[in-house]
């Protein structure tokens, strides 16, 4: 068993890990489908980006759930060439940072969470395959701004999830070694971003899109909801 190193700073995922990823996106799915107009019919887009048309339910694995806006852009407008398909990724951020937040529903007091994690030392910070613009929006909504230092979106790194440079950018920002880090989110790209940038642990959470079976195979510990992960850093840290 490889020796762990002290856990001191934390990398959340925000969609399934902080706040309820089917009620909070669903609505703007459907939205972008009709307001955007790419090619094709809309309900037949809405499930290919991962909405279930039946459960109204964000498929694990979906480009919604985990995959970023390139990655929307690519599937809705797929011979699009360079220069529209950042027009079009920029309209999407735009209307996800206006749209998302109206609909966010907490998983958590995520004041508590916050507070509870920084009065033990660590550094916290969200890395999310949304866009920036949109993460900030959605930290104004929820009260947190100013509450959490490191915010990091796709287009904050050269490659999102599931590849490492979040985590190196949260490293470099804080000062941390990626072995000092717990990373937690509720998806495969969570856990292989995790894995990719050598971090002290993969955490996986059970409120998002994925189930234990999904999980299992990458994660280090898997927890029922981030509102256990407190007592489990107390626990690993001692």
């Amino acid at each position: 068993m490889r020796r762990r190193r002290r856990i001191r700073g934390v990398l959340l995922d925000k969609d399934g890990t902080l706040i309820d990823c089917d009620a909070t996106w669903a609505p703007v799915i459907r939205h972008l489908a009709v307001e955007l107009a790419p090619p094709g019919d809309p309900v037949e887009l809405v499930e290919a980006a991962g909405l279930d048309r039946e459960t109204g339910r964000l498929k694990a694995g979906s480009i919604w759930a985990a995959g970023s806006t390139r990655d929307l852009v690519r599937l809705w407008w797929p011979s699009a060439g360079v220069e529209e398909a950042r027009d079009l990724a920029v309209r999407i951020d735009a209307i996800c940072a206006a749209k998302g937040p109206e609909n966010v529903v907490p998983l958590l007091d995520l004041h508590a969470l916050i507070r509870d994690l920084r009065e033990r030392g660590l550094d916290v910070g969200i890395a999310t395959n949304d866009s920036t613009i949109a993460l900030a929006a959605f930290i104004d909504k929820l009260g947190l701004t100013g509450r959490i230092e490191h915010l990091i979106g796709y287009d904050s790194v050269a490659r999102p999830k599931p590849e490492a440079d979040m985590v190196h950018a949260f490293c470099d920002a804080a000062g941390l070694h990626p072995g000092e880090v717990a990373v937690v989110g509720d998806n495969t790209h969570d856990l292989e971003m995790a894995r990719a940038a050598g971090a002290g642990w993969a955490v996986g959470v059970l409120t998002g899109t994925s189930d234990r079976a999904h999980l299992e195979p990458h994660a280090d510990v898997i927890l029922e909801g981030v509102s256990d992960l407190v007592a489990w850093l107390e626990r690993t840290n001692g």
